[in-house]
């Protein structure tokens, strides 16, 4: 049992006989709290010794072991579940927002990339109704391609419904307007559906002159803009309810459903003979579990195997591939000289 955060998404790689990793596919969404994916089967239960008695031996001294388990590589992948996301250069004020519009207590500090992981905060709009914030890093230009840390943390509002975008008022006007071109840029680069998500332009600390001439500047320029001063309170709760708003009218994101799995149909048969290198390569479902299951070290175990494989064939198909006394027999890993 792995303990998982919601939102988990669950890839896996199965392992061949070797070892050798295939192709990697999406297995889970774990999108629901108490969900549970299970994504390997342990092996069958081998019998015990009382299983194989009878009137003539009442005691046997053998039984199977236990079959082999499944094995698989897993990679687990977290895309946060937060309805609005912050995003933003650094120092837009993203922090500060969340922290006088929810319980959160982000690191706030007058330097870049102070934000280094997510963080999640609670906007309570009334007693009854509420979403989730979530601040991510603040992306730079190439952000979208390994540059800062905005690549490792946009994932985590590709589930959000609508977008907040933070552009620090108090610079140039030109930087202003270059600021937000970087933000859509970086977010299209990344995803198209993050383009394409509702999104909210705010311009913040309209507490200093400089940043309430550039909202005025841009009223008429770009329809929809706000403008917000954490410090003073000023169009915060506008912007809330604003969201609120858009959060109620927006569908959620749709959970990635994983991949069918691709079945190859092959006929039932019960073992497939090669030879590899002048060994005789014995495979097949069930007597490849078989030879897992067997305890080569007892005599009676070992008789029994060898019972079975004549019962369903394998010692007449050797010998009309051509196997003779003293070459090598491989099931499973497990080599015999035949005889």
């Amino acid at each position: 049992m792995i303990p998982v955060p919601v939102g988990t998404l669950v890839y896996r790689t199965e392992l061949d006989a070797e070892g050798t990793p295939g192709p990697e596919r999406l297995f889970a969404d774990l999108s629901t709290s108490g969900e549970r994916a299970c994504v390997a089967h342990g092996g069958r239960g081998g019998l015990g010794n009382q299983h194989f008695a009878t009137a003539a031996r009442q005691a046997p001294r053998f039984a199977e072991k236990g079959e082999r388990g499944e094995r698989c590589t897993l990679r687990l992948e977290l895309k946060l579940l937060a309805d609005a996301g912050l995003v933003g250069l650094p120092n837009a004020g993203k922090s500060t927002l969340l922290s006088v519009v929810s319980a959160a207590r982000p690191k706030i500090a007058d330097y870049p990339f102070t934000t280094l992981e997510p963080q999640l905060g609670v906007v309570r709009i009334d007693a009854e109704a509420s979403f989730v914030m979530v601040d991510v890093p603040g992306l730079i230009e190439g952000a979208s391609a390994g540059t800062g840390l905005g690549d490792r943390f946009l994932r985590h509002v590709e589930r959000t419904r609508v977008l907040i975008h933070l552009v620090d008022g108090a610079k140039p006007l030109d930087e202003v307007r270059a600021d937000r071109a970087t933000i859509e840029h970086e977010l299209a680069a990344w995803s198209p559906a993050l383009a394409a998500k509702p999104a909210m332009l705010v311009i913040t600390k309209l507490d200093v002159p400089e940043a309430r001439a550039t909202y005025e500047a841009l009223r008429a320029e770009i329809p929809g803009l706000r403008g917000i001063s954490a410090a003073t309170g000023e169009g915060v709760r506008e912007l809330v309810y604003a969201a609120w708003e858009t959060i109620r009218t927006t569908p959620p994101p749709p959970v990635a459903y994983p991949s069918a799995p691709v079945i190859d149909l092959v006929p039932d048969e019960p073992f497939a003979i090669r030879i590899e290198n002048g060994v005789f390569v014995v495979s097949g479902e069930r007597v490849e579990r078989l030879a897992q299951m067997t305890d080569f070290e007892s005599d009676e175990a070992l008789a029994r195997f060898e019972a079975i494989l004549a019962k369903l064939g394998v010692d007449r198909r050797l010998r009309e591939l051509g196997v003779r006394e003293g070459d090598t027999v491989r099931i499973a890993g497990v080599e015999f000289d035949y005889s």
